[in-house]
C-alpha cells in the first residue's frame, strides 16, 4: 500500500475496481484545513479521464508494472502490432490504449507498461516528439512567416496537423505527440 506522498506522474493504481494511470497531480496545502492531492486519472481499460481528490495520507493500492521497449510494426484496422526489441515477442494492442495512434510511424520505438500480476499490457508511452514528412499541403507563400496563421497539412501516417503557411509538401516536421501540434521544421 502506498500513500498520497508516493503519487507521481505515470503511477498506476487500483481505484474503484479499475486500474488508473496518474496523468497529472498537485499537492495542495490550503491555509485553512487539511492538505490534499488533486489528481487527473486515466482509466487503462476504457481510456476515460476523471478528476479526483485524495486527502493527505490516504492509502492507495499501487499496481506493479514493468516497462519494456517495443517497436511499432503495423496496424490492421483497430489492432496495432508491436515487437519487444529484446525478446522479439510480438503483441497486439487495441487502438483505444494508444494516446496518439494516428502519429505512429512504422519502426517507432514506444514504452509499453505491463502489469506484472497478469502479464497484460496497460499503457503505451509515445516518444515526446516524432518527425514526419508532409505528404500534402497547400502551396506556401514566401514571406508569410510574420503572422501565426496556420493551414492544415497531411503527414505520412495520414494524420492532419495545423502547420505554418511556409511548410510545403516534402518538408519534415517535428510534432508534439502529447498535443498533436506542430513544433518545428526539421532540416536534414
Amino acid at each position: 500500500m502506498a500513500s498520497t506522498s508516493d503519487i507521481r506522474n505515470g503511477l498506476c493504481i487500483k481505484y474503484n475496481h479499475d486500474i488508473y494511470k496518474i496523468i497529472e497531480f498537485l499537492h495542495v496545502k490550503p491555509g485553512k484545513g487539511p492538505a490534499f492531492v488533486r489528481t487527473k486519472l486515466k482509466s487503462l481499460t476504457n481510456g476515460k479521464v476523471l478528476d479526483n481528490t485524495f486527502s493527505a495520507g490516504h492509502k492507495i493500492e499501487e499496481v506493479r508494472v514493468e516497462t519494456h521497449t517495443f517497436q511499432y510494426l503495423y496496424s490492421e484496422g483497430d489492432q496495432f502490432h508491436f515487437m519487444n526489441v529484446e525478446s522479439y515477442e510480438q503483441i497486439t494492442l487495441d487502438k483505444k490504449i494508444l494516446d496518439a495512434p494516428d502519429l505512429l510511424k512504422e519502426g517507432t520505438n514506444v514504452m509499453v507498461q505491463i502489469n506484472t500480476e497478469t502479464e497484460l499490457p496497460l499503457s503505451v508511452d509515445m516518444p515526446a516528439s516524432i518527425v514526419l514528412e508532409v505528404t500534402y499541403a497547400e502551396p506556401g507563400v514566401k514571406g508569410n512567416t510574420a503572422t501565426n496563421a496556420t493551414k492544415p497539412a497531411k503527414v505520412e501516417t495520414g494524420a492532419s496537423v495545423n502547420v505554418p503557411l511556409f511548410i510545403n509538401e516534402g518538408d519534415k516536421i517535428k510534432i508534439d505527440t502529447a498535443t498533436g501540434s506542430y513544433m518545428e521544421r526539421v532540416k536534414e
